[in-house]
């Protein structure tokens, strides 16, 4: 479950007034009105039944200047705004909106929020009936689009009595920032994956080996020949004999996550939104996000998984200088920190500055490690140079180098030309893909583990291959 600590805090507040004449007539009292044309049919007859039409509008009018007289003013209502779980991509956020009515009146209450496109396209209103002195509450449900911090606005207010004549108008400045977080992959999405994980950890422990590595795994009586430096002097103390301690290789690995944040990882791609949809027979949603968000999600669950293994997870995202950056570490307070940072990453319009990512890699972390690098590879006449910043890495690290794919490029290559100009729109996108296939090749004859993904197959993918080497121990 996404922790409690990740939601946006409630916040409270009395209304006021939208403007200085914040009252109006509503569609009862003029429809009223209006009938009152109904006396002109008799007045064509009889000259003084017209004269009833005017009667008529005085009364509806008196009996509208009633109505708003009982209406209670903007500060004896508060308003409140909820959030039930945390916003975050590919998933429906709930929001609760309160009214607390002190007046002595039943109220007609019609409230609409006023969120950012980034968390719903459009605003609707929501009615609710308040009870004096009774809170009122009313939820509605929101899909975020896009990741990172916004402000969600004031929440406006029209409500009137149970006779509906007049209506007064208000807003609660119920001002706050709010996060949207990248898909949060979790439950039934990653149990086998964890399973998996499980078996391995086990299939590690039967199989490990004692005496390399500084893991500590048990201590033993001491023989000639072994390492003073390895006496345990406590243990010797209470046994009265030399006792030495006992290693094994390190179970505990760091492992670094690497995000390209630069122009390239902007494209936006449309995927089907994971769900039961299949199952129940309706047409499945298609979600639109960038290259990145789909990276971060991937980093998400990678972290996710790497932390149930007993793995320590690092960080850097990076652009033309280092967006976030957080040092290998371990626990739900450290996920925590990660899906912050994953929150606030932006893709930027210019090209990332690879070899200065891979020469900050390189200092924040000396000893062998396995990094996961998500980017993708610029179409230019020169070697790309995020190929030569990952050849520096494979000197030092197990490289998992992940390019990301556009599914449109693969459709136009992979179809069948009709005529001259598809034919050489078929022909560049061969090319593009021919060129990509040749310098991952590359990379993977210098030792690099290399993927190529569509970014809806990029999460499951990038999980199973992190298992493999696990698996494997290949760090």
């Amino acid at each position: 479950m996404i922790a409690p600590s990740l939601h946006p805090g409630a916040v409270r507040a009395a209304c006021l007034r939208r403007r200085r004449w914040s009252f109006g007539l509503t569609a009862r009292s003029v429809a009223l009105l209006i009938a009152g044309f109904a006396w002109l049919v008799p007045g064509f007859w009889r000259g003084e039944l017209a004269y009833a039409m005017l009667a008529w509008d005085a009364l509806v009018l008196l009996a509208a200047v009633l109505d708003g007289m009982r209406l209670p003013a903007p500060a004896a209502l508060t308003l409140g705004r909820s959030w039930t779980n945390a916003p975050a991509l590919d998933s429906v956020t709930e929001i609760e909106l309160t009214v607390e009515n002190s007046g002595p009146v039943i109220l007609d209450c019609r409230l609409e929020d006023d969120l950012p496109p980034a968390l719903t396209a459009e605003p609707t209103t929501h009615r609710v009936l308040a009870f004096p002195r009774v809170p009122a509450a009313v939820r509605y449900r929101i899909e975020p689009q896009e990741r990172g911090d916004w402000d969600a606005g004031s929440v406006y207010i029209r409500y009137s009595s149970p006779l509906g004549l007049v209506e007064r108008w208000a807003c609660a400045p119920l001002l706050q920032r709010v996060r949207v977080y990248p898909a949060l992959r979790t439950g039934k999405e990653q149990k086998i994956f964890l399973a998996r994980s499980r078996q391995i950890d086990l299939q590690l422990r039967q199989t490990r080996q004692r005496g390399f590595g500084r893991d500590f795994e048990s201590l033993r009586e001491y023989h000639e020949g072994d390492d003073l430096r390895d006496i345990c002097w406590t243990a010797t103390a209470r046994r009265g004999s030399l006792i030495t301690r006992q290693y094994q290789t390190e179970r505990s690995q760091p492992v670094w996550i690497v995000l390209d944040c630069g122009r390239l990882m902007r494209s936006r791609v449309a995927a089907v939104a994971p769900g039961n949809a299949a199952l129940s027979g309706a047409a499945p949603a298609v979600r639109v996000h960038s290259k990145l968000d789909f990276a971060c999600t991937t980093a998400v669950s990678l972290a996710q998984l790497a932390l149930f293994s007993g793995d320590r997870v690092g960080l850097l995202a990076y652009g033309q200088g280092t967006q976030q950056r957080l040092l290998p570490g371990r626990g739900a307070a450290h996920l925590r920190q990660m899906i912050e940072a994953l929150a606030q990453v932006r893709a930027e319009s210019s090209e990332a500055d690879h070899l200065r990512a891979t020469a900050t890699l390189n200092h924040l972390q000396p000893r062998r490690s396995l990094i996961l690098w998500v980017t993708d590879l610029a179409e230019s006449a020169m070697r790309p140079e995020v190929i030569d910043g990952a050849m520096q890495l494979l000197r030092r690290h197990v490289l998992l180098f992940v390019a990301m794919a556009q599914p449109e490029v693969e459709l136009i290559a992979g179809a069948r030309p009709k005529n001259v100009e598809e034919m050489f729109r078929a022909a560049a996108a061969q090319e593009m893909e021919g060129r990509r296939e040749r310098l991952l090749a590359q990379l993977h004859e210098q030792g690099a583990l290399t993927l190529d993904l569509n970014p809806e197959a990029l999460t499951s993918s990038i999980l199973n291959q992190y298992l493999t080497v696990k698996e494997r121990a290949m760090v």
